[in-house]
C-alpha cells in the first residue's frame, strides 16, 4: 500500500500567501500566525505525549478550536491523525484503537467508514487526495480565500476532514461553533458571535440531510441572508421533497455525491444546476471518471482514491483502477448523475427487485410523512417484503392512509407489508439512517 508523508497544510497555507483571518470562533479569531502559533505549542505537547511522525495517533475531538488546532499540529508532527467520533461507544472505539497497532507508515489520515452496509473498515487517505479533492471541490464551486465555511460536520467524517483542509489550503476562514446545531447554525449565518465587525458572517457550509432539515425547520422556511453562497449537501441521499423545500425557502443548495474512499467529493451539481435538475448530483469533478455497469452499479476513479484499507493490501480498485461503490445509478444525455439506489438496499420480493429509494421517495410525497426508512425484511412465503418506518409531521397519522396512498402509485411486490411508527430515525455516528437498527426495530415491533 503506498503511502507518503504527512503534510503540514498550514505551514503550506502560510507560504503560499494566506493572509487574514484563519480560524473563528464566539468571542475570539485568529490570524493565520496566530493559529500557526497555537498549532506550534500544541505540536510540542504533543510530541511530549508520543505523538511522531508516522505514528497512528487515535483522537475524540469535535470540531470546535481546540479540536482544529490538533489536528493541524498532528500534521505539523508527521504523525498520521485516526479522529474518533465522540459518539462512539468504549465498545465501538477498541477495535478501531486496535487495529491501529498493524498500521506502519506514514498517512495523511485514516478515517473509519460509516458502516451503514457493514462492518466499519478503516481508509487511508493520502496528502495528495486530500489537494486533488480541494483543488477539485474549488474548481467546481468557484470557491477561494474570501469563503467562510461553517465547521459543521465532525472530523471524523470525510466531509468534515475535507472542509477544514479545503479552508486551510484556499487561505479562507473556518468558524468553528463547534458539535453542530440548528439555533447556532442559523445565528453564525448572522454574524452572530463573530468577533469585532471585520469578519464576515458565514458563507458556505456543508450538511447533510439532517441538519438541512432542521435548518430549514429553526428558520421557519426563511430565506438565508444574502452574504451566504452555498450549502453543500451531502454524505447521504438528499430526498427530492427536501431538495424542493430548500430551493423553495431560497437556499443556494450544491448537491453532491460521495464517499471516504474517494476522499469526499465524486460528483457536485451548483446551485445553479440544482435548480434546473434538483434530483441529479451534477457532473464528476476534475480528474474523476464515472461509469455505469450494466447491473446500474456505479464504478468511479480518480486521483482522490484512497490508497487502501487498514490492516489488508487488497486494492480498493479493479484491475482496471474503478473503485465499484455499491451505489446504483444512471448518467443522463448531459452527463449528470443521478443516484437510484444502493445494491445492499435492493429488495427482491416474489422475484421482483424492488429499490427502496423508490419506495421511500412515494412516502415522503404524503403531506403527513416527515420522514421515512424502508428496509427488506426476510419472509418464508415472499424471500424478502417491504417494511418501513415512517416518521409523521405532527400527532398521530392513519397508516391506512398511507397504504392507499401507495397502492395509487407502487406495483403490489413495492407496497409495504410491514409499517412501524418511530418519532425520529436513528442515525449513526456520521449522521446517516441506521438502517439496521431500523430494520431490528421493525422486526422486533419496539
Amino acid at each position: 500500500m503506498s503511502r507518503e508523508a504527512v503534510a503540514d497544510f498550514l505551514a503550506e497555507a502560510i507560504r503560499d500567501g494566506a493572509r487574514g483571518v484563519a480560524l473563528v470562533a464566539p468571542g475570539r479569531a485568529w490570524s493565520f500566525v496566530e493559529l500557526d502559533a497555537d498549532v506550534d505549542r500544541r505540536a510540542e505537547a504533543l510530541r511530549t505525549e508520543g505523538a511522531a511522525p508516522g505514528r497512528a495517533w487515535p483522537l475524540t475531538v469535535e470540531a470546535d478550536p481546540a479540536g482544529i488546532v490538533t489536528l493541524l499540529a498532528l500534521w505539523r508532527v508527521g504523525a498520521t491523525p485516526v479522529p474518533l467520533n465522540p459518539r462512539l461507544t468504549d465498545a465501538e472505539r477498541g477495535p478501531v484503537v486496535e487495529a491501529l497497532s498493524a498500521v506502519r507508515g506514514g498517512a495523511q489520515a485514516l478515517l473509519w467508514t460509516s458502516g451503514t452496509s457493514g462492518r466499519p473498515r478503516g481508509v487511508v487517505l493520502t496528502a495528495d487526495n486530500l489537494r486533488w479533492s480541494v483543488r477539485a471541490a474549488a474548481g467546481r464551486l468557484g470557491l477561494g480565500p474570501e469563503d467562510v465555511w461553517l465547521a459543521s460536520l465532525s472530523l471524523a467524517h470525510v466531509g468534515g476532514l475535507a472542509l477544514v483542509a479545503r479552508s486551510i489550503l484556499l487561505g479562507g476562514t473556518l468558524a468553528a461553533w463547534g458539535r453542530f446545531g440548528a439555533a447556532s447554525a442559523s445565528a453564525a449565518l448572522l454574524g452572530a458571535g463573530m468577533p469585532g465587525g471585520a469578519i464576515r458572517p458565514v458563507t458556505h457550509m456543508s450538511v447533510v440531510p439532517t441538519q438541512m432539515l432542521r435548518l430549514l425547520d429553526e428558520r421557519g422556511d426563511q430565506p438565508p441572508p444574502r452574504t451566504f453562497r452555498c450549502a453543500l449537501i451531502g454524505g447521504a441521499q438528499a430526498p427530492l421533497a427536501l431538495v424542493r423545500r430548500a430551493l423553495d425557502a431560497g437556499w443556494p443548495l450544491a448537491l453532491t455525491y460521495g464517499m471516504t474512499e474517494m476522499t469526499s467529493q465524486v460528483a457536485t451539481a451548483t446551485p445553479e444546476e440544482v435548480r434546473e435538475k434538483p434530483d441529479a448530483v451534477g457532473k464528476p469533478l476534475d480528474g474523476v471518471r464515472i461509469r455505469i455497469v450494466e447491473d446500474g452499479e456505479v464504478l468511479v476513479r480518480g486521483p482522490t482514491l484512497a490508497a487502501g484499507y487498514v490492516g489488508t493490501d487488497q486494492p480498493l480498485a479493479d484491475r482496471e483502477g474503478w473503485y465499484h461503490t455499491g451505489d446504483l445509478g444512471e448518467l443522463d444525455a448531459d452527463g449528470d448523475l443521478r443516484i437510484t439506489g444502493r445494491r445492499e438496499e435492493r429488495i427482491v420480493s416474489g422475484g421482483v427487485n424492488v429499490d427502496a429509494l423508490e419506495v421511500e421517495a412515494a412516502l415522503r410525497a404524503h403531506p403527513a410523512v416527515r420522514d421515512v426508512c424502508v428496509v427488506g425484511l426476510p419472509d418464508a412465503e415472499w424471500g424478502e417484503i417491504v417494511a418501513v418506518a415512517v416518521v409523521g409531521i405532527e400527532g398521530e397519522f392513519d397508516l391506512d392512509e398511507l397504504d392507499a396512498w401507495v397502492r395509487e402509485r407502487l406495483s403490489p411486490a413495492k407496497r409495504p407489508r410491514r409499517w412501524h411508527r418511530l418519532h425520529r430515525l436513528p442515525l449513526n455516528v456520521n449522521g446517516k439512517v441506521d438502517r439496521e437498527r431500523v430494520r431490528a426495530a421493525i422486526a422486533g415491533g419496539a
